[in-house]
């Protein structure tokens, strides 16, 4: 918003249109980031870009079919919430694992705007983390217990929380091609209007998985590209013995074919929002029979993303200021009969699948933590920098929402979410929520920024 990995994710929204990327936000903390195709050409090269899974460098104790248990567990405490939880340690201490930068203490009286920030808004987040990490060792498990005792609205206790338990780390990356990145943009959570059925107003689908789907991971036989994941289908090889894995099928040929008939998950309004809910990864779609259905990502076709705004400025048919979300609908308006035209330039297509219904209304799409994020206050990071679950200090500038103003913010979050285009030490994709306010206010995010890294005492 699981996604990862969403993918996630999960998207920079400001530049889906005109460059492409990786998800931020998606609901499968196990295919983060978007996987290569696998080439035609008969080399065994890899086409399209590579990604890395949410078990990379940096991230706390996830990774593997420990993951896929952990998001069971998680969704199963969030469907039934105990009047108070503990958790107990599976291992007697977690290693952090070797991050890419340097990372030196500092005292909070150096964090400006540390002591205005509103430590209670940040709180159901970093509880959220727990549910993540309060079972994988210490000192997580001594400190999600903690966090347990603590009234949900005793700024007090919150503030002498964090100050006596974690110790600030200022972030200095050292790879030379990412280390001075330091931009913040913004991502959401899409809700869109649809129908279980089929319908002159709802007739764009949203697709389950295709069963002949194959997922190639290479963990096994080559641990060091375990990030690496192919797409693609089984023929059989020419002289009819074995089997060979070909590229999957594109946008276009999946739709002009029909093979995806009958995978209907659920059809929605309108199709530029469909197409842009499989950027994010994840989604919500308000039925026509009053209910609430939460979707989110499921796999891929194996193809890469393909930016339809940059295919528009190139054609002529838009200028680069045109190139957003309601240029292309606005574009798209003047021209219906070019739609599949339009759509079919991004090869991509994702599949969706349901999730549970949350009881919590502030409660977004899973991270590749696979906790829910919170909106404000979660964070995509490189968590080659940054280890995913913890708290982070973030000072930037946000949109107000009016015309193009911004404002400075200087606030805790949480590195819940992962993706391939957040790369350095302070890269940041800031979680604005769900709906088209939060997507108005994510598609303007794009503003420099820094992160302070909080870790636990003796981590």
């Amino acid at each position: 918003m699981r996604m990862h990995s969403f993918w996630k994710r999960y998207c920079i929204l400001g530049m889906v249109f005109l460059t492409g990327c990786s998800f931020t936000g998606s609901e499968s903390p196990q295919d983060l980031g978007r996987p290569a195709p696998i080439s035609a050409t008969g080399t065994g090269q890899v086409g399209g870009g590579v990604s890395a899974g949410p078990a990379d460098a940096g991230s706390v104790g996830s990774g593997g079919a420990a993951g896929e248990r952990d998001l069971s567990a998680i969704v199963d405490a969030l469907a039934n919430p105990p009047a108070t939880r503990r958790y107990t340690a599976r291992s007697a201490r977690v290693a952090r694992a070797p991050l890419s930068g340097q990372l030196t203490p500092m005292g909070y009286g150096s964090l400006t705007g540390w002591s205005n920030d509103n430590l209670v808004a940040a709180w159901p987040a970093w509880l959220r983390s727990c549910l993540a990490l309060g079972n994988r060792g210490e000192p997580f498990t001594s400190l999600c217990n903690t966090a347990q005792a603590i009234g949900p609205r005793d700024a007090a206790a919150i503030r002498a929380y964090f100050e006596n338990n974690f110790v600030p780390h200022a972030l200095s990356g050292t790879d030379k091609a990412n280390a001075s990145s330091n931009t913040v943009t913004g991502y959401y959570e899409p809700l869109l209007l649809g129908s279980k059925t089929r319908s002159s107003r709802f007739d764009t689908p949203l697709y389950r998985t295709p069963k002949d789907l194959v997922t190639v991971d290479l963990n096994d036989p080559y641990p060091e590209r375990r990030a690496l994941r192919l797409r693609g289908r089984l023929v059989k090889g020419a002289d009819g013995q074995g089997d060979r894995v070909v590229p999957y099928a594109t946008r276009g040929e999946l739709e002009k074919s029909g093979q995806l008939r009958g995978l209907e998950l659920v059809y929605v309004e309108d199709p530029v929002e469909a197409f842009f809910l499989q950027v994010q990864g994840s989604g919500r779609v308000q039925l026509d029979n009053g209910q609430m259905m939460r979707v989110g990502y499921d796999n891929q076709n194996g193809h890469p993303y393909k930016s339809i705004g940059r295919w528009l400025v190139d054609k002529g048919e838009l200028t680069l200021a045109q190139a957003t979300m309601q240029g292309i609908k606005g574009w798209l308006a003047k021209n219906p009969r070019r739609k599949d035209e339009l759509l079919h330039q991004n090869p991509s297509m994702v599949f969706f699948k349901e999730l549970p219904a949350s009881q919590d209304a502030t409660e977004g799409p899973f991270g590749s933590l696979g906790v829910p994020l919170t909106a404000g206050r979660s964070v995509a990071v490189d968590n080659r920098f940054v280890p995913t679950g913890l708290p982070v200090f973030v000072q930037t500038r946000i949109p107000t929402g009016v015309n193009s103003n911004f404002k400075p913010t200087a606030r805790l979050m949480f590195a819940q979410d992962t993706g391939s285009a957040i790369q350095g030490a302070h890269r940041a994709d800031f979680f604005f929520g769900s709906g088209a306010v939060a997507g108005e206010l994510a598609g303007k995010m794009k503003a420099q920024g820094s992160m302070v890294v909080l870790l636990p005492k003796g981590y």
